[in-house]
């Protein structure tokens, strides 16, 4: 099943306590990816998106795919052309003539860490591009030995985090107040508390829940996966400088199917299949370093976005207001420097 906009329209609810402020800290915007579905998604339909429903996104974070890389001058400097593109996106979001919601308000790119030193010129041409608005660094680890398991896009190596070329990238982050989003498999988030015990001035953002899979030796086995992914996120959670993103579960990888389905899921029935993992975080990482996030549009494969904030909101039905707040938007701002 083709998760076009007229499936998603299959299933329809009404918006939940819409005058809640979010900031959503994890999208994308890209154009011309034809492995991609949808292989467009520019600024209007992200926002078309988020007008399935009344949610009040008042800002979002671009998070770097790969996209609008420049094709001249040094290969290591041309990621720098997707921050251009995105600081183009939010600059027209920021004129007001798209609505409200500040999108992009905050931008994390990507750089070649594992070029070690060499890295510092492309972070500060990084940063030149991206002004005021560029965060942080993304650069992904995700992959498994299991052929049926995709890897990450970048084909990225064994051992990526742990890596003393890798590190020695990582180490001009945190001289230039950058974050860093580790995207990676569940079965590779020790390499990521390494990584954060070995910088603890670095903010690092946890992506995804770390990738929980279901796909390939995964299959048919979620309660073996949920109990291996227990065991190693609670080192994690105990990083001061390790903050969690609550989302993301609904890809492909995480085997539960949605897109094969002739009607998307409910937010009652997405909230039934996860919850487990968003409880789990809450309790370890606390509500001030947890935020949820959308990862629209490779979650859109299984979901609408009004959907998907429903489910979110179901979830902290008996939250604190403070502790809402937190989930929702103050821990994005927090990280992403928004105040």
């Amino acid at each position: 099943m083709n998760p076009t906009a007229g499936w998603l329209t299959l299933t329809q609810e009404e918006t939940i306590d819409p005058t809640l402020p979010i900031c959503d800290p994890h999208h994308h915007l890209w154009d011309h990816r034809p492995n991609s579905v949808p292989d467009t998604y520019l600024l209007d339909d992200f926002l078309s998106d988020i007008d399935t429903g009344e949610h009040n996104i008042v800002a979002t974070v671009f998070i770097e795919c790969g996209t609008m890389f420049s094709v001249d001058g040094p290969f290591d400097l041309r990621p720098v052309g997707e921050t251009q593109f995105a600081n183009g996106m939010a600059a027209m979001s920021a004129s007001g003539l798209y609505g409200s919601t500040r999108v992009a308000a905050a931008i994390v790119g990507t750089a070649y860490l594992t070029a070690g030193d060499g890295v510092a010129s492309v972070l500060d041409a990084q940063l030149a591009a991206g002004g005021s608005r560029f965060k942080g660094i993304r650069q992904a680890a995700a992959r498994d030995d299991d052929l049926l398991v995709p890897d990450h896009r970048t084909s990225p190596r064994r051992g990526l985090y742990t890596d003393k070329t890798f590190q020695a990238g990582f180490a001009h982050l945190a001289p230039r107040n950058l974050s860093f989003e580790g995207w990676c498999y569940h079965t590779q988030i020790p390499e990521l508390t390494q990584l954060a015990s070995a910088f603890p001035d670095t903010t690092i953002i946890l992506d995804h829940f770390g990738g929980p899979l279901g796909v390939g030796r995964y299959a048919d086995r979620p309660d073996d996966v949920f109990s291996e992914w227990c065991k190693v996120i609670r080192p994690l959670s105990e990083r001061p400088n390790v903050y969690a993103k609550l989302g993301g579960l609904n890809m492909e990888i995480n085997g539960f199917g949605w897109h094969t389905r002739h009607k998307p899921p409910g937010s009652e029935e997405l909230l039934t299949a996860t919850r487990r993992y968003y409880d789990h975080t809450i309790d370890l990482f606390g509500a001030d370093r947890c935020m949820f996030e959308s990862n629209f549009p490779v979650d859109r494969i299984s979901c609408s976005y009004n959907v998907l904030w429903n489910a979110f909101k179901k979830l902290t039905a008996a939250c604190s207001p403070t502790e809402k707040s937190q989930l929702f938007h103050d821990t994005a701002l927090k990280v992403y420097r928004l105040n």
